[in-house]
């Protein structure tokens, strides 16, 4: 029900066409095949520089017909797929440190074990639920007052071939990082949806790296806890084969074009679009409850 409007239901004969078509279309078809790439290059890309574009892909694939733990599951085969040639990328341009990847990623891999089997068990409706509440609470991280809590930090001299791609941390690696990773691990395990955001977010204000080389260590740390979560949703069968490796040729393309314009654009270029990614989603989420 609309509020302020009282008439009938508005009529969208474009979208119950799209939505029929996604649903019966032969998957050889070349429209399908277009679409199910073109959206992978779209996530892959904004995923890359920000985050929060998995969510279009859920939407693609329960358009198609999947419920959404398969919805889920389908989309790990391109995440890792595209994370592990984007960790490639930021190493050989020398900003990712691998030893304070696998630092982070670790606790996120454990975390991530017990997120996905949460999504894998729990009916649709519930992940549904769930995640509407999960995904707008990441917006106030948009708010944080960056420069109070940054501008004591020492700061990095140098480029990234300076030293040899790996800028030093300020700030040590403490339990109690570790145990805020591995809850970031566990939102990650039960969606990807927004976990690149939350693990850059922990990198930048835990670890006292940029922007630029918190997004490297979002790449490596979800290419660790990546296969965990995908061996869960392999178990129980919830990934569609043919349409994970087809999406995944997007993810792979629009990954590697979203790390060579984080690398050029920098830092700078990176937080736009993560403030882009969030406002877009807290948009789409407040919208959807009026329009519902």
């Amino acid at each position: 029900m609309h509020i302020f409007y009282n008439g009938p239901e508005p009529y969208y004969p474009f979208m119950e066409n799209l939505i029929e078509y996604l649903h019966t279309a032969p998957l050889s078809s070349p429209g399908i095949l277009s679409i199910i790439i073109f959206t992978g290059f779209l996530v892959g890309f904004v995923n890359t520089v920000a985050g929060m574009a998995t969510a279009i892909s859920y939407a693609l694939f329960m358009a198609m017909g999947m419920p959404i733990n398969v919805a889920n599951g389908t989309t790990r085969f391109g995440v890792l797929s595209q994370f592990v040639v984007n960790s490639f990328i930021f190493k050989k341009k020398g900003y990712l440190n691998l030893q304070t990847g696998t630092k982070v990623g670790i606790p996120v891999a454990i975390g991530a074990l017990l997120g996905a089997e949460l999504a894998a068990v729990l009916r649709p409706h519930i992940i549904e639920v769930i995640m509407g509440i999960l995904l707008p609470v990441m917006a106030v991280l948009l708010f944080i007052d960056t420069k109070k809590i940054t501008g004591s930090r020492k700061k990095t001299s140098g480029t990234a071939a300076d030293t040899g791609g790996q800028a030093e941390n300020t700030k040590p690696f403490t339990g109690w990082k570790a145990a805020a990773f591995v809850l970031i691990g566990i939102y990650g395990g039960f969606t990807h949806a927004g976990v690149g955001l939350l693990i850059m977010f922990g990198s930048f204000f835990m670890l006292g790296l940029d922007m630029l080389r918190s997004n490297a260590i979002k790449q490596f740390a979800v290419v660790i806890y990546t296969p965990i979560a995908l061996a869960v949703f392999i178990w129980y069968g919830q990934i569609n084969w043919p349409v994970a490796m087809i999406y995944a040729v997007g993810n792979i393309a629009g990954g590697v074009a979203g790390s060579y314009a984080s690398i050029k654009g920098g830092a700078k270029f990176i937080k736009i679009c993560v403030a882009a990614a969030i406002f877009a989603m807290s948009f789409w989420l407040i919208y959807k409850q009026f329009s519902s």
